[in-house]
């Protein structure tokens, strides 16, 4: 019975059923002996999972729940929360990870109150050599009493860690967790980390000040995973640092002897600082932004402020000189920091000091959506531990990767890539020749002395002016070479003129959800977006946004995929795409480049059956204004289109085909249409820019 006091929700109810949301409330008031809720609130109940599955069972209604979706659903209906299920979870999984025999001899119990007692010396056995002795870890072993409800997750984390590995279950359970509660933590998504790691270079010993999930200490070693590597973590959360601990553990091999050494605190670091014997060959970090009760005041005579004081508005600059103040001579510190922190006045004192002795290496600029806040472009703080001589002529890198990726693009692998590849070839020329030539609208050094001005300002816009946004003559001409060629094809495009009917027609009508009950067409829908990629193997693939729908564009979307009930929904060629959400007549047929997309939120997907349906008669059709005026709800600010009630004529396939043909062709001279647009706006902008910058003579 213990596993009653797991919760689930209406959602997680129709993942485990296989069905929509609506399907979930319709039994709840057709069937007086579905479950009664046990908490939540009124509009979002919740429910006991195991009578819920009880109920589905003898309904016949119980799908084939895939093992981590179970596991999952326990965790995250757990009546001790969530974060308390995972922490659980993961000791047994590093127990499994690094004594599986003594695992497999406790899971022969079958009393959960009698496997709790055993678990918890086991636990004890296993956390101590990995993390020290109970005093000095962020982690506790939990108690008996604690681990009782867990039972029943515990035995379904070890099933899962024999299906998928330890390691993998660990990251699917934590990644599934990150997702679902995206406002509780700031994280450093996978290419930023790993980029900081590389920047910083090989570590023999690492700290994180603001450890958060573990993301750049495993960023660390995954890129030099050495025998003896020791990691170190700080966190002002005690679940945080618990859970870093527990992540870095299960990175590497199974057993102590062969694992790293990884201590992790749970205290405020700047107030508190639990690791201040330690010296690092790296410190990696991205620390809370624009804190204003860092403790300025209590902290004034703090032996770390090597530098200078920092202004109670400059928090960040507290955490650079900690980071300074961690490593060994000659350490390398990589920081995320919020553009304003090179430039603001309150600042500049101490940036002058960390330029004249030598300790700022270098500010790179960062594409906005590379990091959350995705609107605001961070920075990088490359930092080294000076030596006793600082160097004569110091010099300063800017790196500005604005103008590398275009918006979203950067979260995709491909854009990632060139901002990745950029920063590291110009770093790595500099750092081996203290100096580096200018790379036009990208990078170069600037001498020390040209920047101890009254601002002091590091910006990387400020001295890397971008390049025109047409370049040169050259390339202003091959755009107006592709403006005339698209122009010319408009014109051939240009639909002929209109026949009047001898009289309107009068076709017998059919909807969108009658031929979705005849088997006419399939409807999906994507309820949802995870933020990284699963964990069970699915890659990254693009996903088709509304907004690209409505402006005819590629996939934009930047995160692993749309999901229905946990799977990506992945476009065909032939399906017809239909923004639900905003108004307007639209709709699309996914062409060969664009399948094998996901569905992106607030869009409805409808594949047609080719035996009955040409899609270009179907989108056609949809996309008439008078349709979607009467398939529009306006009870709230938002339109919203009820898809299932959009009309079209009942017509045999070969006469769709003749309507199919003239819808295609319009689609193709409003695709023309569009290209001339911002091919003309290209010309205008790239012109003026050549003309303001003087690469252009006036004619």
């Amino acid at each position: 019975m213990q596993d009653n006091a797991t919760e689930v929700t209406a959602a997680g109810i129709a993942r485990l059923a296989g069905v929509g949301r609506a399907a979930v409330s319709n039994w709840r008031r057709r069937h007086a002996d579905f479950p009664k809720p046990v908490g939540g609130t009124e509009t979002s109940p919740s429910f006991a999972l195991a009578e819920v599955e009880d109920w589905l069972r003898a309904q016949g209604k119980l799908a084939e729940v895939p093992l981590r979706e179970r596991v999952w659903q326990q965790l995250a209906g757990h009546p001790a929360g969530p974060v308390t299920a995972l922490l659980h979870a993961g000791c047994v999984l590093l127990l499994v990870h690094d004594r599986p025999t003594e695992w497999l001899a406790l899971a022969t119990t079958d009393d959960d109150q009698t496997l709790a007692e055993l678990l918890s010396p086991a636990l004890e056995g296993v956390l101590t050599p990995r993390f020290g002795h109970a005093t000095e870890r962020a982690l506790p072993t939990p108690d008996p009493a604690d681990l009782r409800p867990s039972a029943p997750l515990l035995r379904g984390a070890a099933e899962l860690a024999a299906d998928m590995g330890a390691r993998r279950a660990f990251a699917f359970l934590l990644g599934r967790h990150l997702d679902a509660n995206p406002r509780q933590y700031t994280l450093t998504p996978p290419g930023p980390a790993e980029l900081m790691a590389a920047l910083a270079g090989p570590a023999r010993t690492a700290l994180d000040p603001a450890c958060g999930t573990g993301a750049l200490l495993h960023a660390v070693r995954a890129l030099d995973a050495r025998p003896g590597q020791r990691l170190h973590g700080q966190d002002a959360s005690a679940e945080l640092a618990a859970l870093t601990a527990l992540r870095l553990a299960l990175d590497g091999p199974g057993g102590a002897d062969a694992a790293p050494v990884i201590r992790t605190a749970a205290a405020d670091t700047l107030r508190h600082d639990a690791l201040s014997g330690v010296r690092a060959d790296v410190v990696l970090a991205h620390p809370p932004f624009n804190e204003r009760g860092w403790g300025h005041d209590e902290l004034a005579y703090d032996p770390r402020w090597e530098y200078g004081l920092p202004a109670r508005t400059e928090s960040e600059l507290a955490w650079v000189q900690h980071a300074l103040a961690r490593l060994k001579d000659g350490g390398t510190a990589v920081l995320l920091m919020p553009p304003a922190v090179a430039s603001r006045r309150s600042g500049r004192r101490i940036r002058a000091d960390l330029l004249r002795r030598g300790a700022l290496r270098a500010v790179i600029a960062l594409p906005a959506g590379a990091v959350p806040p995705n609107n605001i472009p961070l920075h990088l703080w490359v930092l080294r531990r000076p030596a006793a001589q600082p160097p004569a002529a110091p010099e300063l890198l800017l790196v500005d990767t604005t103008s590398l990726a275009a918006a979203g693009d950067v979260r995709e692998k491909q854009g990632w890539a060139a901002v990745r590849d950029a920063v590291l070839d110009a770093w790595r020329a500099f750092d081996r020749a203290g100096s580096l030539a200018e790379r036009p609208a990208l990078a170069r050094s600037v001498p020390v002395i040209e920047l101890l001005d009254d601002e002091v300002d590091l910006a990387p816009a400020r001295r890397l002016p971008p390049q025109a946004t047409g370049g040169g003559a050259a390339e202003l001409s091959a755009v107006r070479e592709r403006l005339t060629e698209t122009l010319r094809l408009t014109t051939r495009l240009t639909p002929k003129d209109a026949t009047p009917a001898a009289s309107p027609a009068r076709w017998p009508q059919t909807t969108v959800g009658e031929l979705a009950r005849a088997g006419a067409l399939t409807l999906r829908s994507a309820s949802t977006l995870t933020a990284s990629a699963p964990a069970d193997g699915h890659a990254r693939v693009p996903v088709l946004t509304d907004h690209d729908v409505l402006t005819g564009a590629a996939p934009s979307g930047s995160h692993a995929g749309a999901a229905v009930d946990g799977e990506p929904v992945l476009l065909e060629a032939g399906d017809v795409v239909v923004p639900v959400v905003g108004g307007g007549a639209t709709a699309r047929v996914v062409d060969e480049a664009t399948a094998g997309a996901a569905l992106g939120r607030g869009l409805a997907l409808l594949r047609p059956d080719p035996a009955a349906l040409d899609p270009w008669f179907l989108a056609g059709f949809l996309r008439g204004t008078a349709n979607n005026r009467q398939a529009s709800s306006y009870a709230s600010t938002a339109t919203r289109l009820d898809v299932r009630r959009l009309h079209l004529p009942r017509l045999p396939l070969s006469e769709q085909a003749g309507y199919g043909a003239r819808f295609k062709a319009l689609a193709a001279f409003e695709d023309a249409l569009r290209l001339a647009g911002r091919l003309g706006e290209q010309l205008v902008q790239g012109l003026h820019d050549g003309l303001t910058d003087g690469v252009i003579e006036p004619e």
